[in-house]
C-alpha cells in the first residue's frame, strides 16, 4: 500500500506459495520476526502472508515489512479464466519474515522473494502434503494413504517421495550439465597448463647457448632469470586477455541458456584461480630450465645445440 506503478512499469514478480499453518514448523524453519499463520488465516478479513528475507530487501530495504499490506496479482496471458479458483489478485498483511528458502530458479545467485500465504487463501486443485517422520520415511507410505482413504475415498495419493528424492529431482539437469562441463574444464585446463609448460620450457632451453654467452659477459643467475620471466609474463599478459575474454563470451551464452547455476560468467573466483594456476606453469617453466641453464660451464653452454 502506498506505492504507484508509474504508466508501462511493470510490476515486480515474486513467488506465492499456498501453505498449511504447520509448514514452517514441518520443515523446521525457524521464523526470523513475527508469527507463524493460524488456523483463522485466510478468511475473510484475517488475509495474512509471511515473506522471506530476499523479498523483504527488496521491497522494504529501509522499513519494517510487519503490518504492511501487498497486493499479490496473478498475471495470465491472453485473459485466461485462472484454474482451480485462484484469484486474480488478493491483498494481504505481511505477519512475519522467514528465512530465504528457494522454491524455483536454482541456477540464479539469489534466491527468489518467496509469499507465503494460507492455504484458506488461495485454494488449488493439487497441492503437496508434507510429513515429518522420526523413523524410515519409506514406511510411512500406506499409513499415508490410510489416512487419506478415511478423509475421502477418492482423492488420489500419487507421487511418494522423501524430500531428498524431490530435491534431486529437480537438480539432475543441473547435476548432468555441470559434471559434463566440470570434465571437460578440468582436462582443457590440464591441457591448457602442459602446453604452456611445455611451449615456455622449450623457447628457454633453446636459448641455452645466448645463456652462456651472458653468463660469460658477467651476466649473473638471476639477472638470466629475470630475462627469461619477463618475456613469459608479456606472452602470458597477452594469452589470458585473450582467454578471459574468450572465456567470459562462452559464459554469457551459457548464462542466456540458463545453464550457469548460481554463479556469473565473469565470476573473479574462477577466473582468478585459473590466471594464477596457469601464471604458477609459466613461471615454473620459465624457472627450471633457466637454472639448468645458469648451471652450466659458459663453455659448455656455448657448444650446445
Amino acid at each position: 500500500d502506498g506505492r504507484r506503478l508509474e504508466q508501462g512499469q511493470q510490476a515486480p514478480n515474486v513467488t506465492m506459495l499456498t501453505v498449511d499453518p504447520r509448514y514452517f514448523e514441518t520443515i523446521g524453519l525457524p521464523l526470523i520476526r513475527g508469527r507463524r499463520l493460524t488456523d483463522e488465516d485466510g478468511m475473510t478479513g484475517r488475509e495474512a502472508a509471511i515473506i522471506n528475507q530476499r523479498f523483504a530487501q527488496l521491497h522494504f530495504p529501509n522499513e519494517d515489512p510487519l503490518g504492511r499490506r501487498v497486493t499479490l496479482s496473478i498475471d495470465l496471458q491472453g485473459g485466461a479464466a485462472p484454474a482451480g479458483g485462484i484469484p486474480l489478485s488478493l491483498t494481504a498483511t505481511i505477519v512475519g519474515i522467514a528465512p530465504n528458502v528457494r522454491q524455483r530458479d536454482f541456477q540464479l545467485p539469489d534466491p527468489d522473494p518467496v509469499a507465503y500465504l494460507p492455504f484458506r487463501t488461495d485454494p488449488r486443485a493439487f497441492m503437496t502434503l508434507l510429513v515429518r517422520s522420526q523413523g524410515d520415511p519409506t514406511a510411512m507410505a500406506p499409513i499415508l494413504r490410510e489416512e487419506v482413504r478415511a478423509i475421502d475415498a477418492d482423492l488420489p495419493l500419487f507421487g511418494i517421495q522423501t524430500l531428498d528424492q524431490s530435491l534431486a529431482q529437480a537438480r539432475w539437469p543441473f547435476r548432468v550439465f555441470g559434471s559434463m562441463f566440470a570434465i571437460f574444464a578440468c582436462i582443457a585446463l590440464a591441457l591448457s597448463a602442459i602446453g604452456l609448460y611445455a611451449v615456455t620450457a622449450y623457447s628457454v632451453t633453446q636459448r641455452t647457448q645466448e645463456v652462456g654467452v651472458r653468463m660469460a659477459l658477467g651476466a649473473q643467475s638471476n639477472q638470466v632469470t629475470w630475462l627469461f620471466l619477463r618475456q613469459s609474463f608479456g606472452q602470458l599478459a597477452g594469452g589470458l586477455t585473450l582467454g578471459v575474454a574468450g572465456a567470459y563470451g562462452v559464459g554469457r551464452l551459457f548464462e542466456s541458456t540458463q545453464l550457469l547455476v548460481q554463479t556469473t560468467a565473469g565470476d573473479p573466483v574462477t577466473i582468478g584461480s585459473i590466471s594464477l594456476l596457469l601464471a604458477i606453469v609459466a613461471v615454473a617453466a620459465c624457472v627450471w630450465p633457466a637454472r639448468r641453464a645458469t648451471s652450466l660451464d659458459p663453455l659448455v653452454a656455448l657448444r650446445r645445440d
